[in-house]
């Protein structure tokens, strides 16, 4: 009886494989790339007043209790939605006043309750802040976070 598998062949088959499924990946991976920036980011309404914000958000470490577009902690509420929340989408303006007023009255001083800190924002930094979450509130989430209404 004769072997069919001899080990060139098998060989062949493993790399074979191997690189068929290697041109599978990057082809995946460039897809995904290019749908993020071509179809689910505002890629032209990233500002450098939107860069700013986000940078409060890191440098104030607000993933640690919030969590954006699912990420993050689940302390406080989720971000990723608060300018729907705030009106944002029929009253732009109202939504950006309200979200700064209220970034500047917290604490509120309620016992028993969870609270965020007054990082003593500047007023640019708080119109950056809400240029950001404005900004990603027009990031194509596909339904995630699934609860994002609430």
């Amino acid at each position: 009886m004769h072997d069919f598998m001899t080990k060139s062949r098998a060989r062949n088959i493993f790399y074979g494989g191997s690189f068929a499924f290697l041109a599978i990946f990057v082809g995946l991976t460039v897809h995904s790339h290019l749908y993020i920036l071509e179809t689910s980011t505002d890629h032209e309404g990233l500002t450098e007043a939107v860069a700013r914000g986000k940078h409060v958000w890191e440098k104030h470490a607000c993933i640690n209790c919030h969590t954006i577009l699912g990420e993050g902690a689940y302390f406080a509420p989720e971000l990723g939605n608060v300018w729907q929340r705030y009106g944002g989408l029929d009253d732009p303006e109202g939504a950006r006043d309200a979200l700064k007023l209220w970034m500047q009255s917290q604490p509120t001083g309620i016992e028993g309750r969870r609270q965020m800190p007054n990082f003593n924002l500047n007023d640019q930094e708080l119109n950056d802040l809400v240029d950001f979450f404005e900004w990603v509130s027009r990031i194509k989430t596909q339904g995630w976070p699934p609860n994002e209404a609430g």
